[in-house]
């Protein structure tokens, strides 16, 4: 299927918001997830199933000094 993930189309396997993280090898604990222009709590990335068309946006948390 086909979404938007930071404002570029990609093809994703069908599933959730958890799967879609997991098979980026990205870290949750550093992670803001906005679908459809709308904040998902982490609590919730399981039973969000992403559509055709979905909207993403994933940012990430960068600590510095």
């Amino acid at each position: 299927m086909r979404v938007t993930i930071n404002g570029k189309s990609e093809q994703v396997p069908a599933g959730t918001i958890e799967q879609l993280v997991r098979q980026r090898g990205l870290k949750p604990e550093a992670l803001v997830v906005e679908h459809n222009q709308r904040i998902v709590r982490q609590a919730q990335w399981a039973q969000v199933r992403l559509q055709e068309g979905d909207i993403l946006e994933l940012l990430r948390f960068v600590g510095g000094g």
